[in-house]
């Protein structure tokens, strides 16, 4: 037994969430071997690459994530992150001797003088970060993967441009159009009902690039409104050298919309709750469908430009 060790009570109930915590340990230790050891010194910097032992050394065996200070250990050395010595009640799933409030200085003082490859390396980032700035850099990688930008549903696919255009054509069914003016007509039955009416997306090549259509139904507030918005299928650098317009009219009245499209990797929410967009009052989109308004019949004209 380990100094001042103590054995913390087993939990019938939770035995095997701790056998599975064992398992990712062993895994993560059996990891390191010499071949994988090497470093390459730069600038008086130890650069390792992402499938090193170091590396693993500093691999949560709970969550399978990175550590970042403080880094706790048990009396007998086994080492994780602190988010998760509160998910494991303060017991070590290695060992489960109790953890107290040792901080592993050594292996955080060892991370501090890492360099290591952006985890989007293979997606075409080549760039190498200090361990402590690394992640911060990894939120904002322009190199990082794209989420799905259909709003629909709650899609976790991820990848590149091309993957994601390919993803919503054969899963989510999205119309495709080639050219950079558009007619998007809406047409509603009941347009009383707002809370689960349905919207659409439509995916534009233009310019050699894609751009997403959404139009939709909401309750802003008190008020049922319409939607139109443009987001631009990559960067938000890139989504700032196209501009758009949007139109919708009737009865002798128009009503224009004149912007940028916001990049994708703003979320549909975020864009729409924004007002970043094309924004008619039901009233006034039954003013525009004519008739005894009954029935919504809206027309939306639209066009994208590249700016000089």
């Amino acid at each position: 037994m380990a100094p001042g060790g103590r054995i913390c009570k087993e939990v019938p109930e939770s035995h095997s969430m701790f056998s599975d915590y064992g398992i990712a340990t062993s895994n993560a230790e059996s990891k390191i071997s010499p071949s994988t050891k090497t470093p390459i010194v730069s600038g008086g910097k130890y650069v390792f690459s992402s499938t090193t032992g170091v590396h693993d050394l500093l691999e949560c065996p709970v969550c399978m994530s990175s550590m970042y200070p403080p880094i706790h250990q048990c009396p007998n050395g086994h080492t994780l992150c602190s988010d998760c010595k509160a998910r494991v009640h303060n017991c070590c799933p290695t060992c489960r001797y109790e953890l107290g409030n040792i901080r592993c200085l050594a292996l955080e003082k060892v991370a501090e003088s890492l360099e290591l490859p952006c985890r989007h390396q293979a997606l075409g980032c080549h760039d190498i970060f200090p361990y402590y700035s690394k992640l911060k850099h990894e939120q904002h990688c322009r190199y990082r993967p794209y989420n799905c930008p259909y709003a629909g549903s709650e899609c976790s696919v991820t990848g590149d441009i091309p993957i994601l255009v390919g993803h919503l054509k054969d899963d989510h069914k999205v119309d495709t159009h080639d050219g950079c003016t558009f007619n998007h007509r809406y047409v509603k039955s009941n347009p009383q009902e707002v809370e689960n009416a349905t919207w659409m997306l439509t995916v534009f090549n233009c310019f050699g690039r894609q751009f997403c259509l959404h139009f939709e139904a909401f309750q802003m507030g008190m008020a049922p409104v319409y939607m139109a918005f443009l987001r631009f299928m990559g960067d938000e650098d890139d989504a700032k050298k196209f501009s758009y317009s949007l139109e919708v009219g009737g009865n002798g009245r128009q009503l224009m919309w004149q912007g940028v499209p916001r990049s994708i990797r703003d979320s549909h929410r975020k864009v729409r709750d924004s007002q970043d967009g094309l924004i008619i009052q039901r009233n006034l989109a039954l003013f525009f469908s004519g008739g005894d308004r009954q029935e919504l019949k809206l027309r939306v004209t639209g066009r994208i430009w590249k700016e000089q």
